[in-house]
C-alpha cells in the first residue's frame, strides 16, 4: 500500500450523532497516543485540527 493511500481515509457514522475517521497506527504511536486518548477537535480554516487534550498549544 502507498503511503498517499495509507494517509486518505473515509469518515464512518457512529451511532445517531456521531462520526468516526482511523487514524494510521504509525502516526499515532509517533504522537505517543494510545486507546482511549482524550483529544482536542478544533475547527480551522480549510479543515480541523486534532491536538492532545494535555498539550494546551
Amino acid at each position: 500500500m502507498k503511503l498517499k493511500d495509507k494517509n486518505t481515509r473515509k469518515i464512518t457514522r457512529i451511532g445517531k450523532t456521531s462520526l468516526a475517521v482511523t487514524i494510521p497506527v504509525e502516526m499515532a504511536k509517533d504522537l505517543g497516543w494510545r486507546e482511549k486518548q482524550r483529544i482536542v477537535i478544533k475547527r480551522i480554516k480549510g479543515g480541523l485540527a486534532i491536538r492532545d487534550f494535555r498539550n494546551k498549544k
